[in-house]
């Protein structure tokens, strides 16, 4: 059976890949198929957020139209999907939520109209991966943003390389610059030749707290008892204190202009 439809075919990006996209409103089927073969996209310990689950557990039915796949009907399987939430904000920087902890319980606690659509998750299966997939996914949240009317589109970045350098502060590494004064990160950079710019860091994004255990069970490490530790994958340092590990994951807000809504 063909995934396409009238909104699909007309997200021009993936249609020019030969690939459609569905949302999880047009094909709550395949959206629930699809869910295993995402999940080892992010690490582990990414998987437990203390908040997380509130907000996308709300995702589905509450903003299905907002969820998309990009599928691949040749292969006929998902090779990405875009998650997204819809919020109120006054585009002013005093506004902008502290993280995606605090935009997430904000757009599902909110009861004021929301204007603007954030990112929440840009994921492309492994075996896909550096075919320009992710780039399609920013494109495709920017269209969906213009078919519900909201605008702009914003997006925690979660810097691709900031495990490289996890003792950095956030707000110094989003600075850095290559020679050709491209952003340094490479998921950065993607969103910037996108025409993304970068509104702040965000320190304090993600809280993920858990007993040491948990936390040695998701990163296959062992804890010293006390003080901060560095672990596989991790933006920043996990501090330790009487047997409970906390970490704050943090990100990148950047902002894309939504095209005119297609006819």
């Amino acid at each position: 059976m063909s995934v396409n439809d009238d909104h699909a075919a007309r997200r021009g990006p993936a249609r020019e890949r030969g690939l459609v996209v569905v949302t999880a409103a047009e094909r709550p089927d395949l959206w629930v198929d699809a869910e295993p073969t995402f999940h080892t996209v992010w690490p582990e310990y990414n998987q437990h957020g203390d908040v997380a689950g509130q907000y996308f557990g709300a995702l589905i039915p509450r903003f299905s139209p907002l969820q998309f796949l990009v599928y691949d009907e040749a292969q006929r399987r998902p090779v990405a999907r875009g998650r997204t939430i819809p919020f109120a904000w006054d585009r002013s920087l005093a506004d902008l939520p502290a993280g995606i902890d605090a935009l997430g319980l904000r757009a599902v606690a909110s009861t004021d109209p929301p204007t603007a659509l954030s990112a929440l998750a840009a994921e492309v299966v492994a075996d896909r991966r550096g075919e320009g997939l992710s780039r399609l996914v920013i494109q495709t949240m920017a269209l969906v943003a213009a078919d519900a009317g909201l605008a702009p589109l914003v997006a925690p970045v979660r810097p691709s390389w900031k495990d490289r350098y996890p003792l950095v502060p956030i707000d110094r590494y989003a600075a850095w610059r290559r020679a050709d004064g491209w952003p340094f990160d490479p998921w950065m950079r993607v969103h910037a030749r996108l025409g993304g710019v970068v509104l702040r860091a965000e320190p304090h994004s993600m809280h993920i707290t858990a007993p040491v255990h948990d936390w040695e069970a998701w990163t296959g490490t062992t804890f010293p008892p006390e003080g901060e530790s560095l672990f596989p994958a991790c933006l920043a340092p996990l501090r330790v204190h009487d047997g409970r590990g906390e970490y704050w994951e943090p990100n990148v807000w950047m902002r894309h202009d939504v095209p005119a809504s297609a006819p």
